[in-house]
């Protein structure tokens, strides 16, 4: 993904006069020396000044002015600025973007305001988490004696927890519904349909014009076939956030971030759990040295067993009498190995995109898995290779990273586009999390990806480590369980991950990731001062260990001695 922006400065700008050092060249052009680019890969820094030229042409800087009083004034050539389809986070994330840049938005939802994430995963998700969290701490009698505490046993109100979930998801929605209309945003409801280059249907027969249109539409829970959902002994991620009943015991299909939560909201609730995964290893999509270490923690001490190398071929819900019955088979030979017979099933194979019934056929473009195809810019391919004009997708739907933040960023980063201002979205530099307890979070490659990165690429990487026991904030939490990583190239100082399992590990993982956003190096980092007793200096310890070869050259090239 390389970036296509030039940035120059007159060598007589008074800028640079009356500040001499606070600027070095950079291919015949000035660049601030500390000027980051948030979300923008590092060879922004590498390119020539003859791109100016070509951006000035791409990109009109006289498109729109910024506007944060209202919504804005569309041209009258089309109804809106933008259209958005889908009003998920991603597609909030873009409106509220839009407006303050001054454009007359418009946002489309056929369904509630929030999406996935605010009504169906990691809001109500994350009050469950909260939940089970506090009923783990007050359940470890060894741990609640360790600060000289007498805990009564503690019980849970099933409903009540429920409510939790299903109340915090109302709030939020109603905080996202209010910041649109408050700004000015029209929200129309209804299912909304391409029907040509920049023409939308939405509702029965509504039709509006916009100079740009983001899709939106996010993704639904993905169900293997051969898995009959009947919504209450086997279920999706949605009804099991309704919490309906809680299973003596529950079979989990996929241990990724979705499985893996639920296992904590179950076994903490006093289920017993059983992962099913197709894999050979569970947490596959996790760095393996962390994904071990979680599984220690995690899994083995809880009431937990799991089956690898398996897929679940078949599975019949609970019916007169009899309990769910899940036959699984071996993922090389597809020969039937086992049968189980659990109370209820979960299925946390992942999700789909939710891209049907949007009308694409209708501007010649062709899904991928579901998935519609873009650039590095979000900018929509059709069937024949060449990009469809004025037309974005965002998030889910997009298949790049199947997170909500990443749907957020890639709004802002689409709206910054079509406001004259180029912009690409550096993905590595988004960070993931899973909010077990303790939990986990990472940013950019792992060990195994960075490796095979390096030998392809001709570099060495090396890897530093931190832990837990070693922090005194987290030894006064009796919380001393966990480990932080970090994978760079010695030769530059160049991050290329970090993974942390451990106390707050989803807050403490965003250190590194605006680092590695904002092309910052270990050399420029390691001396930071961090606040003592303090979490984040796990990551102070982490920077501080790494090892990188002296003399070497910043980003924008001036000597830096480590």
């Amino acid at each position: 993904m390389q970036s296509s922006i030039s940035l120059s400065l007159s060598s007589a700008s008074p800028t640079a006069r009356s500040h001499p050092r606070s600027f070095v060249a950079s291919n015949g052009s000035l660049v601030p020396r500390s000027l980051r680019f948030c979300g923008l890969r590092r060879e922004v820094y590498n390119l020539q000044s003859s791109n100016s030229s070509r951006l000035a042409a791409a990109w009109p800087s006289n498109r729109v002015t910024a506007s944060l009083s209202s919504n804005g004034a569309p041209s009258t050539e089309f109804d809106y600025d933008l259209v958005i389809i889908g009003a998920g986070v991603g597609g909030h994330g873009a409106a509220l973007h839009a407006v303050e840049k001054g454009l007359k938005t418009a946002i489309i939802e056929g369904d509630v305001i929030g999406g996935t994430c605010v009504n169906r995963g990691c809001v109500p998700s994350k009050a469950l988490l909260a939940v089970s969290g506090r009923m783990r701490e007050l359940q470890n009698e060894h741990h609640m004696k360790a600060f000289g505490l007498q805990v009564a046993a503690a019980g849970y109100d099933r409903q009540a927890v429920a409510d939790h979930a299903s109340n915090l998801a109302l709030k939020i929605r109603s905080n996202l519904t209010n910041s649109l209309k408050a700004l000015g945003v029209d929200i129309l409801t209804g299912v909304g349909t391409i029907l040509g280059p920049q023409k939308v249907k939405y509702g029965t027969d509504n039709v509006i014009t916009a100079k740009d249109v983001i899709i939106a539409t996010g993704s639904v829970p993905f169900v293997p076939k051969g898995i009959e959902v009947d919504g209450k002994t086997v279920i999706t991620s949605d009804h099991a956030l309704k919490l309906e009943f809680v299973p003596d015991w529950i079979a989990i299909v996929g241990s990724g971030y979705i499985g893996l939560e639920f296992s904590d909201v179950y076994t903490a609730l006093g289920s017993e759990v059983t992962f099913v995964e197709a894999l050979d290893q569970l947490m596959p999509g996790f760095d393996p040295e962390i994904g071990k270490l979680a599984q220690r923690v995690l899994i083995n001490p809880r009431k937990i067993d799991y089956h690898t190398g398996v897929f679940a071929s078949k599975i019949t819900p609970a019916k007169d009498g009899k309990p769910v019955t899940i036959e699984l088979i071996d993922a090389k030979t597809k020969e039937l190995k086992d049968t189980l017979e659990v109370d209820a099933a979960l299925i946390a194979t992942g999700r789909a995109p939710h891209t049907k019934g949007l009308g694409l056929e209708n501007i010649n473009v062709e899904t991928q898995r579901g998935f519609v195809p873009v650039d590095d810019r979000m900018r929509v391919i059709d069937a024949t290779g060449k990009l469809v004009p004025h037309l974005y997708c965002i998030g889910d739907a997009n298949g790049k990273m199947m997170l909500a933040h990443a749907a957020s960023a890639q709004g802002i980063s689409v709206v910054e586009q079509v406001s004259g201002k180029d912009h690409v979205l550096n993905h590595l530099s988004i960070p993931a999390a899973c909010f077990t307890h303790p939990e986990i979070s990472f940013v950019g490659l792992t060990e195994p990806q960075a490796k095979e990165k390096a030998e392809k690429e001709g570099f060495e990487i090396s890897v530093a480590k931190t832990s837990f026991k070693a922090n005194t904030k987290a030894l006064a939490e009796n919380e001393g369980e966990g480990l932080a990583k970090l994978i760079y190239r010695p030769d530059t100082g160049e991050i290329l991950g970090v993974h942390i399992f451990g106390l707050h590990a989803a807050d403490l993982i965003h250190e590194a990731s605006n680092a590695i956003a904002m092309g910052s190096r270990i050399q420029d980092i390691k001396y930071a001062v961090h606040a003592h007793p303090t979490l984040s200096e796990v990551l102070d310890e982490l920077f501080k260990s790494a090892k990188v070869k002296p003399n070497i050259s910043s980003p924008v090239g001036e000597a830096v001695a480590v």
